[in-house]
């Protein structure tokens, strides 16, 4: 129902930059979270920044400051523009897409994930 393409990920050094998108397609509510999540080795996912479709943001601690999560409406494409990379940030990345109404999420959908590797 719902189609995540990635895109932006890659090998940069410590304190550099990257930007990863997300191209959403499908049937997407009008009351929706986008967000990504990563994925270290042997570590549980974790949110790393979410944002509403009124462009509210959250960021994990770790990140914030760091990371800037965007989203354009038209285009149903969020993005990632990661700063001041850390070698702890090296993970899998994932796009998610929840669907909600007005009381539940209806829908929880996800990309196949982009390697972000960062090097020292």
């Amino acid at each position: 129902q719902v189609q995540l393409v990635e895109s932006g990920g890659g090998l940069v050094q410590a304190g550099g930059s990257l930007r990863l998108s997300c191209a959403a397609s499908g049937r997407i509510f009008s009351i929706n979270v986008m967000g990504w999540y990563r994925q270290a080795p042997g570590k549980q996912r974790e949110l790393v920044a979410a944002i509403t479709s009124g462009d509210r943001a959250t960021y994990a601690d770790s990140v914030q400051g760091r990371f800037t999560i965007s989203r354009d409406n038209a285009k149903n494409t969020m993005y990632l523009q990661m700063n001041s990379l850390k070698p702890e940030d090296t993970a899998v990345y994932y796009c998610n897409v929840r669907n909600q109404n007005l009381l539940r999420t209806v829908g929880d959908y996800w990309g196949q994930g982009t390697q972000v590797t960062v090097s020292s």
